[in-house]
């Protein structure tokens, strides 16, 4: 069994790097997105989970913008919202599981995260919402980086939901602009566009109120 774990975990760092390399995944993805935009409503649900799928091993920025796009500015964030969550979710469960001894090796010379994991250890859910809210560590990594701490998967997956809304909101006014863009309405242009820039102000506002906050709870995210 041991031994199984570890070829498995050998099987998916392997396919995933030829995926990324080899395979064309930027097209994939515009395929996939297509084939969303013409399924009705049950788009918002393959749009969420592949989204929750793709995300664990790429950048989930692209699908973000592409949930604007396609849904608007409320279906957007709402599928995005389910889809990185789940996203972050599944992380969390293969980083306590098959994946740990990979994670561990990832983050052991990581000062950041460990002492992240120890204001984890005191404060618990306050901190993983704070990191989600500042951004400290990029999305995909602490997906699985926040599975290694003490944390339970309830107030995780909670703290998680909640800390990704500022950012979400941010970018799917990007795709939700270009959308606009392409479509030539102006007005809803301007006004979504006046949106995009209200949404970054905030995102950005309160991503220093959580960087501060991180740092007085004993993590110098400059590290």
């Amino acid at each position: 069994m041991r031994y199984a774990k570890v070829v498995l975990v050998a099987l998916i760092v392997v396919a995933g790097g030829v995926a990324l390399h080899f395979l064309p995944i930027g097209a994939w993805l515009m395929r996939f997105q297509s084939y969303v935009r013409d399924a009705g409503p049950i788009g918002y649900v393959v749009y969420a989970l592949g989204y929750g799928l793709i995300a664990l091993v790429i950048p989930g920025s692209v699908l973000t913008i592409g949930a604007g796009a396609i849904f608007g500015i409320v279906g957007g964030t709402l599928v995005v919202l389910v889809g990185a969550t789940l996203t972050s979710t599944i992380a969390f469960i293969l980083a306590r599981t098959i994946l740990r001894r990979r994670i561990e090796r990832i983050t052991a010379k990581n000062a950041k995260f460990k002492a992240v994991d120890r204001a984890i250890t005191r404060e618990g859910t306050k901190i993983v919402l704070l990191v989600r809210l500042a951004a400290v560590f990029p999305y995909t990594l602490v997906n699985y980086a926040f599975g290694l701490t003490g944390i339970r998967l309830a107030p995780y997956v909670g703290a998680t939901a909640i800390g990704i809304l500022p950012g979400t909101i941010a970018f799917v006014y990007i795709g939700a602009a270009a959308a606009s863009a392409a479509a030539q309405d102006r007005t809803k242009l301007v006004f979504t566009i006046a949106g995009l820039a209200v949404a970054f102000a905030v995102s950005i506002f309160v991503a220093r109120i959580a960087h501060r906050a991180i740092q007085r709870a004993g993590v110098d995210d400059s590290a």
